[in-house]
């Protein structure tokens, strides 16, 4: 049979407590959250359950005791808060948020660049990350011009910096990087500098069309799938080695997204 529930009561500092029988299980879930996290192997994202006392990241309820009584606020669960304390800078949703399809990319696309990273990392050579630098420039172009410079810079290595070294300076610039919201001036300059690689093969029609599509998302009338959606068919088309292996435009397998993800919310900025 399912446990009792529990809930965070509390106005200032919320318990987790479980009203059936009186128990505050606040120690016990900040104990298990510790011990739980402090035994991962490495960790590319998390996603948790929505709503949850314990998990939520954001959305669970806080009530003003233990009794009955409308919730009074909204915040993360225990568990939820110390994922994030604990990893600030990985990405983390929740289960009911990742039916947005736009926010399930941005995950995805997250996740699987640190796991990627994670890869350069084992290898530890600095060719190794140069090999990864160079697959993740134009997402890095679309997000942040000033940080794909910083990360170009980490990865010059022009003070012969150990690869160690280097490797730690490039993961928290590139973390950085992926907390960034991905912005359309930014995104359509990347969308662009990536057509020029095919235009050279294309009718003047279809190239029309190409910057009719950017020039709608510019403008917040298409989603960004769009464009990409073009350019992904041409680089196909012209086998293009460079853009087939940049990783804005396949940054994860397509099989992760489902049919039923929703379409609405905040794509990009």
């Amino acid at each position: 049979s399912p446990r009792p529930p529990l809930r965070l009561a509390g106005e200032r500092e919320p318990r987790l407590v479980q009203p059936a029988t009186g128990r505050d299980c606040t120690d016990a879930m900040v104990q298990f959250a510790h011990d739980f996290l402090s035994s991962l192997p490495p960790v590319d994202g998390f996603v948790l359950k929505n709503r949850s006392p314990s998990c939520g990241i954001a959305d669970a309820k806080v009530y003003s005791s233990a009794e009955k009584g409308g919730a009074i606020a909204r915040r993360a669960g225990l568990f939820g808060d110390a994922v994030r304390e604990r990893f600030p800078n990985l990405p983390i949703e929740d289960e009911g948020r990742l039916t947005n399809r736009a926010l399930r990319e941005s995950f995805l696309t997250a996740a699987f660049a640190l796991a990627s990273l994670r890869a350069a990392e084992a290898g530890g050579e600095l060719r190794d990350l140069v090999a990864f630098h160079s697959r993740y420039k134009l997402l890095l172009m679309a997000l942040s011009q000033a940080r794909l410079r910083e990360l170009g810079q980490i990865v010059a290595n022009p003070d012969r910096r150990p690869a160690a070294e280097v490797f730690g300076l490039y993961r928290r610039q590139f973390e950085a990087a992926l907390c960034q919201p991905l912005r359309r001036p930014s995104a359509a300059n990347a969308l662009l500098h990536a057509f020029g690689y095919v235009s050279e093969g294309l009718s003047l029609g279809e190239r029309a069309y190409f910057l009719e599509a950017l020039g709608e998302y510019r403008v917040r009338r298409t989603p960004l799938s769009t464009p990409v959606g073009v350019l992904r068919a041409w680089i196909v088309r012209f086998d293009v080695p460079y853009l087939a292996d940049q990783r804005l435009f396949f940054p994860f397998p397509s099989s992760l997204l489902s049919p039923e993800d929703s379409a609405g919310g905040r794509e990009d900025r």
